[in-house]
């Protein structure tokens, strides 16, 4: 039986890695596996399931059209045609989507693809709330529901997907609807019971929709001893960890830098995941790591740390939450979207609120969550 993903991205970063994962567990059960993606590098070991769509300058070319007049999802029709045509000759049997979005895929084209083949299976594994929205991936940050009803006079044009002009989220929401529902065998599949819940409340509520659990290779995402502490200078400091695939305001950079300035010098804060830009900003009193694709080299610098700090403002199901405590170290989080469904409740602390959190590490243990890590998990 053949198995076809799309992805923005195949093996980096927590949905490329999802994908892989997936794959590697159908291969073993006899599927055949391809993983169509748009953008970015793919590890050798993964390249068996590669599949690019598009290049460089497709991805650049929708972006531009993106910041200029807010079509994110309606470009690269040619790149879409050549893969569909593609599509057509390995004839799936399941097709498994993951984020459509990412300046990649025309989705309008995808899913008139779709809808001609209604004997193929469908899951749409919905990683944020872009596939219901007329333009941004979360809203809960600006308390916004008119996701609803009609997306409007967006207040999230400067946010990703960004667009530097008018915005066109009216017309955006009433083409992602007409291209989303009607297809016959899809079901939805969403990490958290939060986007599960707001699903049932947007336009694609006639859908069915589970609730699978993120997972991730707990052989990789384990505590794994190096000489990280050493590295750094910081064997006998209490160090926190933030880690992200890309570092703004939402994911609580700001919040990381102002809790550094009431942290005394027994603790030490380190982020993993900066830009260049970033790591000249942020200042010298943090760890400053750049992004790494090697889930091994996470997996070391997890378990040197001694509280994950996930302060993030929006968040689906955050398989970093679930990185560092296979790795022993205890979680602490905002109380955001499905962040909180895999952190122990007494680790949860209001949004925004850096003085809590330095409350929670002065009392000193902090509980792990009971539950399942394995990659294996994804596919009940």
């Amino acid at each position: 039986m053949k198995v076809l993903m799309i992805n923005s991205v195949c093996g980096i970063r927590s949905t490329g890695r999802i994908c892989t994962d997936l794959a590697e567990v159908l291969v073993e059960n006899g599927y055949e596996v391809k993983i169509a993606y748009g953008r970015e590098t793919v590890p050798e070991k993964y390249q068996k399931y590669a599949v690019r769509i598009g290049t460089d300058i497709d991805n650049k070319i929708h972006a531009i059209q993106t910041r200029l007049f807010d079509t994110h999802g309606f470009g690269s029709k040619k790149a879409t045609a050549d893969f569909l045509k593609w599509a057509d000759k390995y004839d799936p049997d399941i097709l498994h989507l993951h984020n459509i979005h990412g300046y990649y895929i025309n989705v309008e084209m995808l899913f008139d693809w779709i809808k001609s083949r209604p004997q193929m299976k469908v899951i749409w594994t919905l990683h944020d709330c872009w596939a219901f929205t007329g333009h941004c991936a979360y809203f809960t940050a600006v308390d916004c529901n008119k996701w609803k009803t009609q997306c409007k006079c967006c207040p999230q044009l400067k946010s990703y997907p960004t667009c530097n002009f008018n915005g066109n989220v009216e017309t955006n929401f009433k083409r992602k609807k007409s291209a989303f529902i009607g297809v016959k065998n899809m079901t939805l599949v969403t990490p958290s019971k939060w986007l599960a819940g707001l699903v049932k409340e947007s336009f694609l509520k006639d859908y069915p929709v589970e609730v699978i659990n993120n997972g991730i290779d707990t052989c990789i995402f384990k505590p794994t001893p190096s000489d990280f502490r050493k590295r750094y200078h910081i064997e006998d400091k209490k160090v926190l960890l933030g880690v992200a695939a890309f570092w703004d305001k939402r994911k609580g950079l700001n919040d990381f830098v102002k809790l550094s300035k009431m942290l005394d010098d027994d603790y030490k804060i380190v982020l993993v995941g900066l830009s260049e830009k970033q790591i000249k900003e942020v200042p010298d009193n943090i760890i400053k790591i750049s992004r790494t694709n090697s889930a091994v080299e996470l997996a070391e610098i997890y378990t040197a740390a001694d509280v994950f700090l996930n302060l993030t403002y929006e968040d689906n199901y955050p398989t970093v939450n679930l990185e560092a405590q296979a790795c022993g170290t205890p979680v602490i989080t905002y109380d955001t979207g499905g962040s909180v469904e895999s952190v122990p409740e007494e680790n949860v602390v209001e949004c925004g609120d850096v003085n809590e959190v330095k409350t929670l590490l002065l009392t000193g243990l902090l509980p792990m969550h009971d539950i399942c890590f394995d990659k294996k998990n994804c596919l009940k």
